[in-house]
C-alpha cells in the first residue's frame, strides 16, 4: 500500500521558497526552526534528491525543487484558504478585499453599490483602486478585478457579469449641424471624440446584419485615456463618440444625446470579474462576487450574459 504524501512538508517546503529562509519560513507559519528544517529533509530523503542549495550566505532551488515549487504552493494555498473560508463561515464575515476597477465604472456604478454590501458585511474592509490601465492582478495584488472588454485568453478566472452595449452618440446640437451618417463610412466626414484604450485603435468597427463588418477611421478632436472625460464635449455637441451604454443611459434618457447608425452594431464588450488563478477565494471574497453577480444584473443598462 503506497503512503499518503506528506502535505505538511509540501507546504512548508513552499513557505521556504517563498521566503528564501527557513528562519523566516518558521516564523511565518509558527513552527520551531528545527521542524521546518526536518520537515524538508524528510521530503528529500522520501523522494531521494535535494529540493534546495544550500551555502553559509544563500539558499536556492534545485531543479528538483522548480519543478516541485507550483504544486507545492497550491498545497500550502488551498489549505490556508480552506481553513480561512470554514473559519470565515463559523464567524461574520471579515478581513480586507482588495478591488480593481476601471475609473468611469468603478466611480459611477461599483461605488455606489457598494455601501449595502458593507452595511451586510461590516467586519470586511473594501480597498479600492480605479484605472482604465490594465491592471496586473497577480502581481498587485488584488482579490478581484471588474474588467470591460471582450476578454482576451487569460490564466485568470473570469466571471461574466452581462453584455455592454458600444453606442454611436452625438448630441442634438451636432447632429442638427452635420446631419446623421447613413453608412459607416460617412463617418469620416465627421469629428470623433476618442477613447485611446479602445481595442479597436483608430478605427471604429461595426456590423450590419446583411451587409456584414465595416471599419472607418475618424478624424479625432479629442482624444483621452477615460470615456467619461469626453462627455463634456460630446454634451457640447463638438463630436460623436463610442460610449458604454452604462456611461450614456442617463443622458440618452434625458435627451442630451442620441444614437445615429442604428443598423450598424459596434462590437459588443462585457463586465466580467477576475480573480487569480489557482487558489480556492475567501468566503468574504465570495459573498462580494454574489452580490456584485446580482446587483449588476439588474443594471437598467444589463444585456443577459448569454446575449451578444
Amino acid at each position: 500500500m503506497s503512503r499518503l504524501p506528506d502535505l505538511e512538508a509540501w507546504a512548508i517546503f513552499a513557505k521556504v521558497a517563498e521566503t528564501g529562509s527557513f528562519a523566516r519560513a518558521a516564523a511565518d507559519l509558527a513552527l520551531s526552526q528545527p521542524t521546518v528544517s526536518k520537515a524538508i529533509g524528510r521530503l528529500e530523503t522520501r523522494l531521494r534528491t535535494t529540493l534546495f542549495h544550500r551555502t553559509s550566505r544563500r539558499m536556492s532551488l534545485t531543479a528538483a525543487g522548480e519543478a516541485s515549487l507550483e504544486r507545492a504552493a497550491r498545497i500550502l494555498g488551498e489549505g490556508e484558504a480552506v481553513e480561512a473560508e470554514l473559519t470565515e463561515q463559523s464567524q461574520s464575515l471579515r478581513g480586507t478585499i482588495r478591488i480593481a476597477a476601471p475609473m468611469s465604472f468603478g466611480v459611477s456604478h461599483l461605488g455606489p453599490a457598494l455601501p449595502r454590501f458593507m452595511a451586510l458585511h461590516p467586519d470586511v474592509v473594501l480597498d479600492l483602486h480605479f484605472s482604465d490601465g490594465l491592471t496586473d492582478v497577480v502581481a498587485q495584488g488584488f482579490d478581484l478585478a471588474l474588467r470591460i472588454a471582450a476578454l482576451p485568453d487569460s490564466s485568470l478566472l473570469a466571471r461574466r457579469l452581462c453584455s455592454v452595449r458600444l453606442l454611436l452618440v452625438g448630441a442634438p446640437a451636432y447632429f442638427a449641424r452635420h446631419g446623421h451618417p447613413a453608412h459607416p463610412r460617412d463617418l469620416a466626414q465627421h469629428r470623433a471624440l476618442r477613447y485611446t484604450r479602445s481595442r479597436g485603435g483608430e478605427a471604429w468597427r461595426f456590423r450590419h446584419p446583411r451587409h456584414g463588418d465595416f471599419a472607418q477611421v475618424v478624424p479625432a478632436m479629442l482624444q483621452v485615456d477615460n470615456a467619461e472625460a469626453l462627455v463634456p464635449a460630446l454634451h457640447a455637441g463638438l463630436g460623436l463618440a463610442l460610449q458604454p451604454e452604462f456611461l450614456a443611459w442617463d443622458d440618452l434618457r434625458s435627451g442630451r444625446i442620441e444614437t445615429t447608425l442604428p443598423d450598424w452594431t459596434p462590437p459588443a464588450i462585457a463586465l466580467h470579474i477576475v480573480t487569480p488563478p489557482g487558489r480556492a477565494k475567501p468566503a468574504r471574497v465570495q459573498a462580494l462576487i454574489a452580490f456584485l453577480a446580482a446587483h449588476f444584473a439588474q443594471a437598467p443598462w444589463a444585456v443577459d450574459p448569454q446575449a451578444a
